[in-house]
């Protein structure tokens, strides 16, 4: 007996698996909440040195603002004030000869920065001085959490397999709380930077939790919608952060902001059911009927399961060591067809994280608005959902993982061959490119899922999001190369986004197959079964007659 067979009779897409996906969305929508929060938090105002030190006698105070600069600070090629240079000393000539002052002698700020408070009443480079020399903080800061989502994806991928997708969740919902709390109180930058690593470790584990709970408890006809509507909290996400971001433009409250739906998701979280599936394949029987028996109720199926008893339960899923067994991350290497799945699915992930938070963490290329270009990246993510479920339901994972992915990389190589005084075709490959990296991202957490065995799916998963994280964090660092060559970062953004397309392509197909329940499955030289309705009918018969 398959565990699919059982799902249809308690129902595999009704009223009961309509409630998880609402509850996991109340603490998902914090997760581009805190992924994209750099975007705000991070940003560089327009800032000038602080002339205070060269008006010590008071002679600058019957000049107007502008004078004062003109004679303080050198100008730059666009007329505008220097950020990180002043004059040695006055240079009162410059007001009434308009000669160039480059060949003025000129030192580093001597006495801090003034910054342009127009947009950001506060930021961390106002609060702690990331400017200049200490510019490249800033894009550390998206690093440093980042390395904590990837040392989180390992942690909850093992401790979820091992303890339960529903008690660790409520464990990342109090790290998550508690780290972003202090983040917001961080009285230095080491301080803060410590803060978000931790938080970037809690958030992780809603992210690779959820979708698998809500993966598990749907039927193989409704796997593809379920994975698909539960990543649209993501977009809708992304369009009403820049308007948080605008309504709230102090980095500290924005912090606290963005945090506050954990508060309600704590409260909620107990209405969440832990997945029958990870129960059976760990031989807790009694809780697996309980969950079965709500899913059956709330769906009007509680017939189909009255002549079910727990220990009967044990026949749906058999696990290695019968529940006994304790697996682990070694567990994804020492097989080889395990072996060769790890490998291709850490590549794939590379390649969607890399190239997705290179395009993501880059909003300042357009020349628009701060939130404008922020709520259009949203806003395309929404027909890409579209476009990724109509792909993965008629092309099927593994070719949609592949198109979605080279077409990302194809989008990227254009806009570094169309002249950058060229705004309009840019903008607009740009954001197709962003369109397609989205629907990449939703294709590999929906894959991913349905390759792994339900004894490790967690641990896949982890370590999936694990190896993606490294991309990530790497991202804003590869943004700094355009010191280098201006295209540099593109180039590699595209190179790499084609490469993981194209090794995809030695993944196996998941669509309509049973989801694996063991490392047998996986080894196992036969091909699993692919569900047809009619084979899906006779497995509901055949379970019904050993009822």
């Amino acid at each position: 007996m398959k565990f699919e067979n059982l799902l249809a009779e308690v129902g595999g897409f009704g009223k009961y698996q309509i409630s998880i996906i609402a509850l996991l969305v109340i603490p998902r929508v914090t997760l581009p909440f805190h992924f994209l929060l750099n975007n705000f938090i991070a940003a560089i105002p327009s800032h000038h040195c602080d002339i205070s030190s060269l008006d010590a006698d008071g002679i600058l105070g019957n000049l107007s603002q502008e004078e004062r600069l003109t004679v303080s600070i050198p100008a730059e090629e666009d007329g505008s004030p220097a950020s990180c240079h002043m004059f040695s000393y006055l240079q009162f000539h410059l007001l009434t000869n308009s000669s160039s002052s480059t060949e003025l002698p000129v030192v580093e700020c001597q006495n801090g920065w003034e910054y342009d408070n127009s947009t950001f009443k506060s930021a961390l480079a106002t609060e702690f001085d990331l400017v200049c020399d200490r510019k490249g903080l800033n894009k550390a800061t998206a690093t440093i959490f980042f390395l904590g989502v990837m040392l989180g994806a390992a942690i909850f991928g093992w401790l979820s397999d091992r303890f339960g997708r529903k008690r660790m969740l409520m464990v990342s919902y109090l790290i998550t709380i508690l780290f972003g709390v202090a983040s917001a109180m961080s009285q230095s930058f080491i301080m803060f930077a410590i803060m978000r690593f931790f938080t970037g470790m809690g958030i992780t584990g809603i992210s690779i939790i959820s979708i698998v709970l809500c993966v598990e408890w749907a039927d193989i006809a409704h796997r593809t919608i379920a994975g698909v509507i539960i990543s649209f909290d993501w977009s809708l996400s992304t369009m009403i952060l820049p308007g948080i971001a605008y309504l709230v433009n102090d980095w500290r409250s924005l912090v606290i902001t963005v945090t506050a739906p954990l508060g309600l998701a704590v409260i909620t979280w107990r209405w969440i059911p832990e997945s029958a599936r990870w129960l059976i394949a760990n031989g807790r029987l009694e809780e697996a009927h309980f969950y079965l028996s709500k899913c059956a109720s709330a769906n009007n199926r509680q017939q189909n399961l009255r002549d079910i008893k727990p220990e009967t339960l044990a026949n749906i899923i058999i696990a290695e060591g019968k529940g006994d067994r304790k697996y682990s991350y070694l567990d994804l290497v020492r097989s080889p067809k395990m072996r060769k799945l790890a490998l291709l699915t850490g590549i794939t992930w590379f390649g969607v994280a890399f190239t997705y938070y290179g395009i993501s963490l880059n909003i300042s290329g357009f020349g628009l608005n701060l939130y404008l270009t922020q709520f259009i990246y949203g806003a395309i993510e929404l027909p890409s959902k579209l476009v990724a479920y109509l792909s993965l339901d008629r092309l099927g994972r593994r070719y949609s993982q592949v198109g979605t992915l080279i077409t990302t990389g194809v989008c990227i190589g254009i806009t570094v061959l169309i002249p950058r005084d060229l705004w309009l075709p840019r903008t607009i490959i740009s954001v197709l490119g962003k369109g397609f990296s989205e629907a990449s991202f939703t294709c590999v957490f929906l894959y991913t899922t349905e390759l792994y065995p339900t004894v490790l799916r967690q641990n896949g998963l982890g370590y999936s999001s694990f190896v993606g994280r490294v991309g990530v964090s790497l991202a804003p660092l590869v943004s700094l190369l355009d010191e280098v060559w201006l295209p540099l970062p593109q180039v590699l953004f595209c190179i790499v986004a084609v490469s993981a397309g194209l090794l995809a392509l030695l993944l196996s197909e998941t669509h309509n197959v049973r989801l694996p329940e063991t490392i047998e499955d996986i080894e196992k030289t036969r091909k699993r079964s692919v569900c047809s309705q009619h084979e899906y009918q006779l497995g509901t018969e055949s379970y019904k007659q050993t009822k």
